[in-house]
């Protein structure tokens, strides 16, 4: 009985720990703005997406409020660098059936998120690429699937490095 009393303890106590040091956000990063995306590509649907799904995924995910860039504690800026819709993945193309084929979305943006009180940048990454892929004729699915793995890359990649 003593043992599990001790064994709790120390559990409970690392638990504490690891819940209080190291990762989340620092504590005056209250507020965020995301400015939208420099968009080096053709699509210009690809950057206002990105924008609109990324400051969701900010409050929902993070907790944040979102702000002015003059008055937010976080600034988020990107270039959209490139985006390939038309990647093949797959083909069928058996004589006694209608050809059919899988294709890729190729997404790939720097981004930067900066304290705006100390100056310093939170996080950083150049060429973070994701992909999605959809049906033939269905690239806004393989889009949504691209940009949602960047947003959870951001998401995650910022909060490890803060």
């Amino acid at each position: 009985m003593r043992r599990f009393g001790v064994l709790s303890a120390v559990l409970l106590t690392g638990c504490l720990y690891s819940l209080s040091g190291g990762g989340g956000l620092p504590r005056h990063i209250r507020t965020v703005a995301v400015i939208p995306f420099e968009n080096e590509t053709a699509n210009p649907e690809v950057a206002g997406e990105l924008h609109l799904e990324l400051r969701k995924a900010l409050t929902d995910r993070l907790g944040l409020r979102e702000a002015p860039e003059s008055r937010a504690n976080a600034v988020v800026r990107g270039i959209v660098r490139r985006y390939e819709p038309d990647v093949p993945v797959g083909f069928s193309a058996d004589p006694s059936r209608a050809t059919s084929a899988r294709r890729r979305v190729q997404l790939v943006v720097d981004v930067w998120i900066v304290d705006q009180t100390t100056g310093r940048t939170l996080f950083e990454r150049a060429g973070l690429q994701a992909e999605g892929e959809y049906a033939e004729r269905a690239e806004p699915a393989g889009r949504q699937q691209a940009l949602q793995r960047i947003i959870s890359d951001i998401v995650e990649g910022a909060q490890s490095q803060w």
